[in-house]
């Protein structure tokens, strides 16, 4: 094996340990749920025993997690620089590990549209957090104050509007894929707004 293998070997152990231990679990707990002896499982995690693939995937079942995530190895590009829509106040960074989602932070000066027509309603789901101000999130006919800090998460199926509250707002969303396409077709240019 060379060291790269030897590095791999030697996180993939480490991976499981942590997993267990961050889930609380004793040795005998995974070892069930893996379907393992408890002595197999302490030596994998030990370095004494070889791992297998039929094996990793099925700890990576019990952990709840997936082979991929596992093993993954850390990648040169971890740091992200946004997207810039200067038009529409936003940033947008796009996570990697799930091409479909993305990040938005958006600074807001506008309430929401009192006129429920103008809301949009889209596949998909969206969380967001408020990072200053305070932000009103319009959703069917429902009218929620969202304070800094405070976060909601909802489906984009209902109709929906967020905009800020006495003063300017910034938000942090989290769009999955259709979410995201719905706000990119749903976009109204300036003189519409």
């Amino acid at each position: 094996m060379t060291q790269d293998d030897d590095d791999l070997d030697s996180l993939v152990r480490k991976r499981i340990r942590a997993l267990r231990v961050a889930q609380g679990w004793s040795l005998e707990e995974l070892a069930t749920r893996a379907r393992l002896s408890q002595s197999s499982l302490s030596r994998i995690e030990n370095g004494q025993r070889r791992l297998a693939l039929d094996q990793l995937v099925t700890l990576a079942r019990a952990l709840d997690t997936t082979l991929d995530q596992l093993v993954e190895t850390a990648s040169d590009d971890i740091v992200t620089s946004p997207m810039i829509d200067g038009a529409h106040g936003m940033m947008r960074w796009p996570i990697k590990a799930d091409p479909g989602m993305s990040v938005v932070r958006q600074r807001m000066t506008q309430p929401p549209p009192d006129n429920p027509a103008r809301m949009r309603a889209h596949p998909g789901r969206e969380w967001l957090v408020v990072l200053s101000g305070t932000a009103v999130l319009m959703l069917g006919h429902r009218r929620f104050r969202l304070e800094t800090n405070q976060a909601a998460e909802f489906p984009t199926m209902l109709p929906h509007a967020i905009g800020a509250d006495g003063g300017p707002c910034e938000i942090l969303g989290i769009f999955d894929r259709d979410a995201r396409r719905g706000h990119q077709q749903g976009k109204r240019e300036p003189s519409e707004q």
